[in-house]
């Protein structure tokens, strides 16, 4: 089968950290995978939720937006609060995250990982949640180098991606096309430790095997472990 933009069926797109966008957040970084572009910013504050008040432990959450002109016709944003789907994204953005660090060492402190997607071409989520690790990690590194933390509270990575069944082939890292045509669509998010946090798997159009989500794991673990690799290159590790 040949892909959309000629890639081996088990080959991630072209990806790339640009660091420090936002020069006011504790962490920001633009994840580019492809053609799909999101600024993820980690900020944050002295203060947890009412419910978390004088229990000696932090808190992080997330927000998602896809920007007017991230997708070929303009969005309409979200001025009356988030959509359902955007609900569902950021919830699984904050799930993802909160795996990777031990909220009883944060302190009582909150931790926002905003994720704005510039541009869309599939795999948002996916995106959001690996550039969300590294923005995180950049906030954490702050809290240290400035004192404000004596140990790190991080205990694994985070990454994910996308794999699907399309035309019967299974594909790794599906682009927009490939998405909106795909038999399978799965979202597949992993911790460093080898552990899954998250496995999304849908019938688009018919009915998948056992045997054919192991091949779609398989095919998440060899990238997400290229992902692992470039966040920890990118974080100087």
């Amino acid at each position: 089968m040949q892909r959309v933009d000629g890639r081996q069926a088990d080959q991630l797109r072209p990806a790339e950290f640009v660091f420090n966008v936002q020069q006011y957040a504790e962490g920001s970084v633009l994840i580019k995978l492809g053609n799909t572009h999101v600024l993820c910013s980690a900020s944050v504050e002295n203060s947890v939720p009412p419910w978390l008040k004088g229990r000696g432990q932090g808190w992080l959450t997330a927000e998602y937006a896809l920007l007017p002109r991230a997708t070929h016709t303009r969005t309409r944003r979200e001025r009356a609060g988030a959509g359902g789907r955007t609900q569902e994204i950021q919830r699984l953005i904050g799930r993802s995250l909160r795996a990777a660090i031990d909220l009883t060492l944060l302190g009582e402190r909150t931790i926002t990982v905003d994720c704005d997607v510039l541009q869309a071409d599939g795999g948002t989520r996916t995106a959001a949640i690996t550039g969300g690790y590294v923005a995180l990690e950049q906030a954490i590194n702050k809290l240290l180098a400035d004192g404000a933390l004596g140990s790190s509270p991080l205990i694994t990575s985070i990454a994910a991606v996308s794999v699907g069944i399309v035309g019967g082939v299974p594909l790794l890292d599906l682009a927009y096309a490939e998405d909106s045509a795909a038999d399978v669509d799965c979202n597949i998010v992993q911790a460093g430790t080898g552990a899954f946090v998250e496995v999304q798997s849908t019938a688009e159009h018919q009915a998948f095997t056992r045997a054919e989500l192991n091949t779609l794991l398989d095919l998440a673990e060899g990238g997400i472990r290229q992902l692992m690799q470039l966040q920890r290159d990118s974080l100087g590790q």
